[in-house]
């Protein structure tokens, strides 16, 4: 298998639902897309914890991304979302993520798109990443599009390491790792990251492409 073209979108909006997520996730491919000349943006749920936001706007300055945080991830919320940014390109968690609070939140943007995409045409494209050692409540993630992240992947840790009171360096860092190897020897090079489409409205993007 090989990485898929990378064509640069003209806008990227990731929704996750932690403040590192983006990172974990889709940070090298955020960051590629930021470096090609993408608008991008990470929306999370403000966080309860002290010291959480101000780490989530570290992270998202570090991978060129403008910081989006609401209050509560409502169904609502995620339409006035989207219908503000209308982002080419749409970035969640995996629909039967094993973690709960990331099938809440890709639940809850599945249940806004129908009526943003029927009134603006937007996004064109949604994409599920990658998840905890990228298994999911009904097995292992299937490879689609495998994005060249070498390149990116410094900026990716970085990024990572701005959640400092997150346990980066013991686990989620070393697991960002091992996943991006793992992808990256799918398609022959360093660090990669893999995104599977979702459909829009039954139809899924014809490109394999971000």
């Amino acid at each position: 298998m090989s990485g898929v073209p990378f064509t640069t979108p003209a806008s990227v909006l990731t929704v996750m639902a932690h403040p590192d997520d983006a990172e974990l996730w889709a940070g090298g491919t955020l960051a590629r897309c930021s470096a090609s000349g993408a608008a991008v943006t990470i929306a999370v749920p403000h966080h309860t914890e002290p010291g959480r936001d101000t780490e989530a706007t570290a992270g998202a300055t570090i991978l060129g991304a403008t910081l989006h945080q609401y209050d509560q991830p409502t169904v609502t919320t995620l339409r006035e979302l989207l219908l503000a940014v209308r982002p080419e390109v749409v970035i969640t968690h995996p629909l039967r993520d094993v973690h709960p609070d990331h099938r809440a939140v890709a639940d809850t943007l599945v249940a806004a798109l129908p009526d943003v995409v029927i009134d603006t045409g937007h996004p064109y494209r949604v994409y599920t990443a990658d998840s905890y050692n990228s298994l999911t409540l009904d097995g292992p993630i299937p490879a689609h599009t495998i994005i060249d992240i070498t390149d990116t992947y410094e900026q990716k840790q970085r990024a990572l390491a701005a959640h400092a009171s997150q346990p980066i360096t013991d686990h989620f860092g070393p697991m960002a790792e091992t996943l991006a190897r793992l992808w990256g020897s799918r398609i022959g090079v360093n660090h990669a990251e893999n995104f599977v489409p979702l459909p829009i409205l039954g139809r899924l993007p014809a490109a394999r492409t971000i």
